[in-house]
Protein backbone atom coordinates (compact mmCIF):
# COMPACT_ATOMS: atom_id res chain seq x y z
CA UNK A 1 0.00 0.00 0.00
CA UNK A 2 2.87 2.46 1.40
CA UNK A 3 4.49 1.68 -2.19
CA UNK A 4 1.55 2.58 -4.14
CA UNK A 5 0.74 6.02 -2.25
CA UNK A 6 4.40 6.52 -2.93
CA UNK A 7 3.94 6.17 -7.08
CA UNK A 8 0.58 8.51 -6.78
CA UNK A 9 1.98 11.04 -4.05
CA UNK A 10 5.94 10.70 -3.77
CA UNK A 11 6.61 13.97 -5.21
CA UNK A 12 4.49 15.62 -2.65
CA UNK A 13 7.52 14.72 0.09
CA UNK A 14 9.53 17.78 -1.11
CA UNK A 15 9.29 21.09 0.17
CA UNK A 16 8.17 23.97 -2.08
CA UNK A 17 10.29 26.65 -1.92
CA UNK A 18 8.80 29.98 -0.83
CA UNK A 19 9.78 31.62 -4.59
CA UNK A 20 7.81 28.43 -6.09
CA UNK A 21 4.73 28.34 -3.19
CA UNK A 22 1.56 29.80 -5.04
CA UNK A 23 0.64 33.16 -4.50
CA UNK A 24 -2.06 33.26 -2.55
CA UNK A 25 -4.55 36.15 -1.43
CA UNK A 26 -4.88 39.13 1.27
CA UNK A 27 -7.93 37.76 3.16
CA UNK A 28 -9.72 34.55 3.73
CA UNK A 29 -11.86 33.06 0.58
CA UNK A 30 -14.09 31.90 2.98
CA UNK A 31 -16.44 32.36 6.27
CA UNK A 32 -14.75 31.05 9.51
CA UNK A 33 -16.45 29.06 12.03
CA UNK A 34 -16.66 30.84 15.70
CA UNK A 35 -17.90 28.54 18.31
CA UNK A 36 -16.38 24.84 18.92
CA UNK A 37 -18.90 22.52 18.67
CA UNK A 38 -17.37 20.39 21.61
CA UNK A 39 -16.11 22.96 24.03
CA UNK A 40 -18.53 25.53 23.05
CA UNK A 41 -15.53 28.05 23.43
CA UNK A 42 -14.21 30.84 20.61
CA UNK A 43 -12.14 29.44 18.38
CA UNK A 44 -10.83 32.53 16.72
CA UNK A 45 -10.13 34.31 19.74
CA UNK A 46 -8.24 37.82 18.94
CA UNK A 47 -7.20 36.86 15.75
CA UNK A 48 -10.98 37.18 14.42
CA UNK A 49 -11.95 39.35 11.54
CA UNK A 50 -14.91 40.74 13.30
CA UNK A 51 -15.51 41.54 16.62
CA UNK A 52 -11.83 39.99 18.19
CA UNK A 53 -12.06 38.93 21.88
CA UNK A 54 -9.15 38.36 23.94
CA UNK A 55 -8.49 34.55 24.79
CA UNK A 56 -8.39 33.80 28.82
CA UNK A 57 -5.34 35.59 31.15
CA UNK A 58 -3.45 32.95 31.57
CA UNK A 59 -4.18 31.19 28.00
CA UNK A 60 -0.80 30.11 26.04
CA UNK A 61 -0.70 28.58 22.28
CA UNK A 62 1.03 26.17 20.65
CA UNK A 63 0.21 24.46 17.12
CA UNK A 64 0.83 20.83 17.00
CA UNK A 65 0.37 18.39 13.03
CA UNK A 66 1.23 15.40 12.79
CA UNK A 67 -0.42 13.96 9.84
CA UNK A 68 -4.73 14.97 9.35
CA UNK A 69 -5.76 17.35 11.12
CA UNK A 70 -9.06 15.94 12.32
CA UNK A 71 -7.51 13.32 14.30
CA UNK A 72 -4.69 16.07 16.01
CA UNK A 73 -7.50 18.35 16.95
CA UNK A 74 -9.46 15.51 18.67
CA UNK A 75 -6.30 14.57 21.10
CA UNK A 76 -6.20 18.04 21.57
CA UNK A 77 -9.44 19.22 22.74
CA UNK A 78 -8.97 15.85 24.97
CA UNK A 79 -6.67 17.15 27.12
CA UNK A 80 -7.67 18.85 30.22
CA UNK A 81 -6.42 22.31 30.56
CA UNK A 82 -7.01 23.04 26.89
CA UNK A 83 -9.64 26.13 26.59
CA UNK A 84 -10.15 26.07 22.76
CA UNK A 85 -8.90 24.34 19.23
CA UNK A 86 -9.24 24.80 15.54
CA UNK A 87 -7.72 23.22 12.50
CA UNK A 88 -5.45 25.22 10.23
CA UNK A 89 -2.38 25.47 8.62
CA UNK A 90 0.88 26.22 9.73
CA UNK A 91 4.49 26.50 8.74
CA UNK A 92 4.18 27.10 4.83
CA UNK A 93 4.28 30.35 2.51
CA UNK A 94 0.80 31.08 0.75
CA UNK A 95 -0.75 33.54 2.33
CA UNK A 96 -4.59 32.24 3.27
CA UNK A 97 -4.21 29.17 1.74
CA UNK A 98 -7.41 26.87 0.93
CA UNK A 99 -7.26 23.38 1.91
CA UNK A 100 -7.01 22.03 -1.86
CA UNK A 101 -4.05 24.50 -2.51
CA UNK A 102 -2.48 23.00 0.99
CA UNK A 103 -3.26 19.32 -0.25
CA UNK A 104 -1.44 20.11 -3.53
CA UNK A 105 1.65 20.91 -1.16
CA UNK A 106 2.66 23.68 -3.11
CA UNK A 107 2.19 26.42 -0.80
CA UNK A 108 4.49 24.56 1.94
CA UNK A 109 2.10 24.64 5.12
CA UNK A 110 1.24 21.39 7.07
CA UNK A 111 -2.50 20.58 8.02
CA UNK A 112 -2.10 21.82 12.15
CA UNK A 113 -4.33 22.51 15.38
CA UNK A 114 -3.72 25.45 17.62
CA UNK A 115 -4.38 24.80 20.70
CA UNK A 116 -4.95 27.64 23.51
CA UNK A 117 -4.64 26.52 26.89
CA UNK A 118 -4.23 27.52 30.33
CA UNK A 119 -2.54 24.99 33.31
CA UNK A 120 1.38 25.85 32.05
CA UNK A 121 3.64 23.49 31.58
CA UNK A 122 1.42 20.78 33.32
CA UNK A 123 -1.10 21.05 30.51
CA UNK A 124 1.32 21.32 27.62
CA UNK A 125 3.17 17.87 29.11
CA UNK A 126 0.16 16.17 29.06
CA UNK A 127 -0.56 17.12 25.27
CA UNK A 128 2.63 16.68 23.94
CA UNK A 129 2.33 12.94 25.58
CA UNK A 130 -0.57 12.50 23.61
CA UNK A 131 0.98 13.58 20.87
CA UNK A 132 4.03 12.08 20.39
CA UNK A 133 2.32 8.44 21.27
CA UNK A 134 -0.68 8.88 19.20
CA UNK A 135 1.23 9.59 15.60
CA UNK A 136 3.99 8.66 14.31
CA UNK A 137 7.10 10.96 14.71
CA UNK A 138 9.25 8.96 12.92
CA UNK A 139 7.92 9.17 8.98
CA UNK A 140 8.67 11.96 7.12
CA UNK A 141 6.15 13.76 5.32
CA UNK A 142 3.97 10.81 5.95
CA UNK A 143 1.49 9.47 8.29
CA UNK A 144 0.05 6.51 7.68
CA UNK A 145 -1.40 6.47 4.05
CA UNK A 146 -1.26 10.37 3.79
CA UNK A 147 1.55 11.22 2.00
CA UNK A 148 3.06 15.06 1.39
CA UNK A 149 4.76 17.67 3.18
CA UNK A 150 1.44 18.99 4.82
CA UNK A 151 1.00 16.07 6.56
CA UNK A 152 4.59 16.18 8.35
CA UNK A 153 5.04 15.99 12.38
CA UNK A 154 5.29 19.57 13.61
CA UNK A 155 5.29 21.37 16.65
CA UNK A 156 5.88 25.45 16.41
CA UNK A 157 5.30 27.02 19.85
CA UNK A 158 5.12 30.91 20.60
CA UNK A 159 7.43 30.99 23.63
CA UNK A 160 10.76 29.86 24.69
CA UNK A 161 9.37 28.48 28.09
CA UNK A 162 7.13 26.04 25.34
CA UNK A 163 10.13 25.61 23.29
CA UNK A 164 12.23 24.25 26.58
CA UNK A 165 9.65 21.64 27.24
CA UNK A 166 9.24 20.62 23.36
CA UNK A 167 13.09 19.82 23.02
CA UNK A 168 12.58 17.86 26.14
CA UNK A 169 9.78 16.12 25.13
CA UNK A 170 11.41 15.02 22.07
CA UNK A 171 14.32 14.10 23.56
CA UNK A 172 12.71 11.98 26.10
CA UNK A 173 10.97 10.49 23.40
CA UNK A 174 13.50 9.41 21.73
CA UNK A 175 15.02 7.76 23.94
CA UNK A 176 11.68 5.60 24.11
CA UNK A 177 11.80 5.12 20.65
CA UNK A 178 15.41 3.67 20.84
CA UNK A 179 14.54 1.39 23.58
CA UNK A 180 11.76 -0.41 21.37
CA UNK A 181 13.95 0.01 18.29
CA UNK A 182 11.83 2.70 16.47
CA UNK A 183 13.14 5.00 14.14
CA UNK A 184 14.23 8.60 14.80
CA UNK A 185 12.07 11.44 15.70
CA UNK A 186 11.84 13.69 12.13
CA UNK A 187 9.25 16.48 13.51
CA UNK A 188 9.79 19.83 12.65
CA UNK A 189 10.22 21.68 16.00
CA UNK A 190 11.00 25.47 15.72
CA UNK A 191 9.18 28.77 17.23
CA UNK A 192 6.07 29.30 14.79
CA UNK A 193 7.72 33.05 14.05
CA UNK A 194 10.20 30.86 12.53
CA UNK A 195 8.24 28.57 10.37
CA UNK A 196 7.13 29.74 6.75
CA UNK A 197 5.69 33.25 7.07
CA UNK A 198 5.15 32.51 10.59
CA UNK A 199 0.87 32.91 10.62
CA UNK A 200 -1.55 30.34 11.36
CA UNK A 201 -4.66 30.24 9.62
CA UNK A 202 -7.79 28.80 10.72
CA UNK A 203 -9.17 26.07 8.04
CA UNK A 204 -12.62 25.70 6.67
CA UNK A 205 -15.33 25.85 9.10
CA UNK A 206 -16.12 22.35 7.44
CA UNK A 207 -13.04 21.09 8.80
CA UNK A 208 -13.45 22.23 12.64
CA UNK A 209 -14.22 19.60 14.98
CA UNK A 210 -14.64 16.65 12.27
CA UNK A 211 -14.55 13.96 14.75
CA UNK A 212 -17.04 15.20 16.63
CA UNK A 213 -19.74 15.85 14.08
CA UNK A 214 -18.68 12.73 11.92
CA UNK A 215 -17.82 10.05 14.66
CA UNK A 216 -16.83 7.56 12.73
CA UNK A 217 -14.92 9.64 10.02
CA UNK A 218 -11.75 8.95 8.46
CA UNK A 219 -8.89 9.32 11.42
CA UNK A 220 -5.46 7.42 11.11
CA UNK A 221 -4.26 8.52 14.96
CA UNK A 222 -3.98 5.55 17.47
CA UNK A 223 -1.94 4.56 20.17
CA UNK A 224 1.99 4.07 18.13
CA UNK A 225 2.91 1.33 20.76
CA UNK A 226 5.49 3.54 22.28
CA UNK A 227 4.65 5.19 25.60
CA UNK A 228 5.76 8.57 26.54
CA UNK A 229 6.72 9.51 29.90
CA UNK A 230 7.45 13.11 30.70
CA UNK A 231 7.74 14.67 34.30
Amino acid sequence: MWQMMDLLYGHKKDMVTPEAALPGRDQYPYPLAREHLVLGTDMLGPDSPVEPRPWPVDAEEIILAGGCFWGIERIAWQTPGVHTTSSGYAGGYTPYPTYEEVFSAKTGHAEAVRVIYTGGHETLRALLTSFWEQHDPTTANRQGNDVGTEYRSAVYWTSEAQGDVVRDSAHRYQRALDEAGRGSITTELTPLAEAGNGIYYTAEAEHQQYLAKVPNGYCNHGFNGVACSLP
